[in-house]
């Protein structure tokens, strides 16, 4: 196996306010490794767009990285100096954001949106930038890109807006694309080319890519490698298809159990009782006991176990209790 081109360890990041503290992950740990998709899957709230954020390390004023090490290529991204992260954010490794509108500047047109990516990187001149971004609008999928470079975004669709986004992402064929919701704000005709498109870049180009996503069909679809948080923690890792078939954590277990079956084997949609918690200070225990229905006493006396491989099993989880029950 190749070795990771992004590994994060022990990641553990905060938000703090004046009123209120929210732990956002912790102790987050996984690789990236080249030419494969890994989704990171769980709920809202669950840490997910915050590991994202920090690997490009786009993070807000208001958060603080408690411990913990994002590595690319050797490096620890959270130790550069922005000198010297600036030749590596949008070159070596871009972002997608979810927002495709909100993510391009509404006053500049999209000829000089994607233009500007490439003379920020490229020792090249703005005319020869304005002929290329024309050339990467046409390679992402958008008919009369003589029109839409000289468009603003509010004159596009949301579906035109995100190949966009994916222009100026690949524009400089990165090694590395964090895709945060790609595809929640569109329909499910658009959702399909969008992701098509970045399965083909994987495929043509040998991308990494970190599919952050709380849809299980699309990391059905996409992923090779899925990551499964809840409440700022990695309950569960492995090889996508292992943990559609067999998920060992009771949350997984129950959120795989939520989706409908195209063989009709549940007649109503089941629900996961209670709420996720709110994060306000570490976790002591396992954050999934108020709703879990596999919880012993050893959960309410531990710490959260770490990440593990149980014997017989194809993946990693992090309980003390893994359901050991097919979906199928």
């Amino acid at each position: 196996m190749n070795e990771p081109i992004v590994s994060v360890r022990d990641l553990s990041i905060r938000y703090r306010t004046r009123e209120t503290v929210t732990y956002a992950t912790e102790n987050v740990s996984f690789d990236l490794r080249r030419g494969e998709i890994l989704s990171i899957v769980g709920e809202s709230g669950s840490g997910k767009s915050t590991v994202g954020m920090a690997i490009l390390r786009l993070l807000p004023g208001e958060a603080d990285v408690l411990s913990g090490e994002v590595n690319f290529e050797g490096r620890n991204i959270l130790s550069l100096t922005e000198h010297e992260l600036r030749p590596l954010r949008g070159r070596r490794i871009a972002m997608i954001f979810q927002d495709p509108v909100a993510g391009l500047n509404p006053v500049i047109d999209i000829g000089s949106q994607v233009a500007e990516m490439l003379t920020s990187h490229v020792n090249i001149g703005k005319k020869e930038a304005r002929i290329q971004a024309v050339q990467i609008l046409r390679d992402v999928g958008l008919r009369d890109p003589e029109r839409i470079a000289k468009s603003y975004p509010f004159q596009l669709s949301g579906g035109m807006c995100q190949r966009v986004m994916i222009g100026i992402a690949t524009a400089l064929n990165p090694e590395v694309i964090v895709a945060d919701e790609p595809t929640s704000a569109l329909d499910v005709t658009i959702q399909a080319q969008i992701l098509h498109q970045l399965d083909q870049l994987r495929q043509e180009r040998g991308t990494a890519i970190l599919l952050i996503t709380h849809d299980f069909g699309v990391v059905a679809q996409m992923a090779d490698h899925v990551a499964v948080m809840y409440a700022g923690r990695v309950v569960e890792s492995g090889n996508v298809r292992d943990m559609l078939k067999a998920p060992l954590h009771p949350y997984t277990h129950a959120l795989l159990g939520t989706l409908p079956r195209v063989d009709g084997a549940h007649s109503h949609l089941r629900q996961i009782p209670g709420h996720p918690p709110e994060m306000t200070e570490p976790s002591v225990h396992c954050p999934f006991i108020p709703r879990c229905s596999k919880v012993m006493n050893v959960c309410r006396q531990e710490p959260p176990p770490s990440l593990s491989r149980p014997r017989t099993a194809t993946h990693e989880v992090a309980c003390y209790n893994p359901v050991w029950q097919s979906l199928d």
